[in-house]
């Protein structure tokens, strides 16, 4: 078996490029998107749906697990994949940005970031050292270092200084976990704000770090969309070509496209099974808001250019009963749908860049998207 941690490029297209990167828990094949499963699945799916879905990797929320069930029980349980039934490979975060939405309820220090539960209002303590300690227990094939998320809007000179917090704090997660020492991987994340330089920075410290990976982190925070483009065309290039690149928490269609573009691997967002639980469905034609009343009567199917189990055994007419009626199914089948499209477009992405027209891949459905 490979060796945990490899990552080959099979081919490129200008930035844009296709690669494996091999886990303890199978192989993943880039670009990839990742259904998030906040506590140990994915909101309305059964692991078997997943499969069915061909989803080649998800995420679990440390910060989550952590409070529930708690990662010791994960532990007790065998990890996560047992614990949850997911046997693919997994990526957990560190539980840090969910920390510093926190604002009112954590105080932030050099040894690490102290909040209390947004459940009972419990009192806590994240160290780096205890983010990856946690990360043990659940198990998961990749987990992320603590960085502190700096929020849209704060100044030069505060993100200039957590930026050097993070990256000691990237160091000490490393330390805890050294390079070689198991089967999970670590990835670095580069933070800076929306300084180019700052970025070209945290880039510079972070990866010189002997991670497995890396990832951008901070974006999608509230900045304006032509902003969150900027920084991250700026810092993807920025980061190891040999390594895997992984944009955290963005993820409309166009944003992948556009990272992809700009030669990122890895993709996660909660934006299809959220929407997909609000009735926004994601189609080869355009987004869908399956609650209008001109679906009433439409026998046809939701997508016709779709092969998902919503798509070709249920008419656009039931999926809005189920929907107004609000029934369970609908939540599920809906992400069935959202999900089988995006996990769609990083799949074409991969044969559109081996075939080298992956400009033209993208163009098509920026036609489809661009007014939706």
């Amino acid at each position: 078996m490979t060796t945990p941690g490899t990552f080959h490029i099979l081919a490129t297209d200008s930035q844009a490029r296709t690669a494996t990167l091999t886990t303890a828990h199978g192989t993943i094949r880039t670009p990839v998107f990742m259904p998030v499963g906040t506590v140990g699945c994915v909101k309305a799916l059964s692991p078997d749906d997943l499969l069915d879905l061909k989803a080649q990797i998800i995420l679990g929320n440390t910060y989550h697990l952590y409070l529930l069930p708690g990662d010791d029980l994960v532990a007790r349980r065998g990890g996560l994949h047992a614990f949850s039934g997911w046997n693919g490979p997994i990526l957990t975060d560190s539980g840090g940005f969910q920390v510093f939405s926190l604002q009112s309820l954590r105080t932030i220090s050099e040894d690490g970031v102290e909040f209390r539960s947004h459940r009972d209002g419990s009192k806590h303590f994240f160290s780096p050292e205890k983010v990856i300690d946690i990360q043990r227990n659940l198990g998961s094939d990749i987990m992320m270092v603590l960085d502190e998320c700096v929020p849209f809007g704060a100044d030069k000179a505060y993100t200039a200084k957590s930026l050097g917090l993070t990256t000691r704090w990237a160091a000490r997660c490393r330390q805890a976990y050294p390079q070689g020492s198991g089967n999970q991987l670590q990835f670095g994340i580069v933070q800076g704000g929306f300084f180019p330089d700052l970025r070209t920075e945290s880039a510079r410290q972070i990866c010189d770090l002997p991670f497995e990976g890396f990832a951008i982190g901070g974006l999608s925070v509230g900045e304006s969309k032509p902003l969150m483009l900027e920084i991250m065309r700026h810092t993807a290039p920025l980061l190891p070509p040999d390594k895997p690149r992984y944009l955290m928490g963005v993820g409309t269609p166009l944003d992948i496209l556009d990272g992809i573009e700009a030669g990122i691997d890895m993709f996660d967002c909660v934006l299809p099974s959220r929407n997909a639980r609000n009735g926004t469905l994601y189609t080869s034609l355009g987004k869908v808001n399956i609650k209008r009343a001109e679906y009433k009567e439409d026998d046809g199917p939701l997508d016709p250019n779709c092969s998902c189990y919503a798509c070709t055994r249920f008419s656009r007419a039931y999926l809005r009963h189920l929907y107004m009626a609000r029934e369970l199914l609908a939540y599920r089948l809906n992400t069935i749908h959202n999900l089988h499209y995006f996990l769609s477009l990083t799949h074409g992405a991969a044969q559109a860049i081996l075939a080298g027209n992956f400009a033209t891949f993208k163009a098509h459905v920026e036609a489809v998207h661009a007014h939706a």
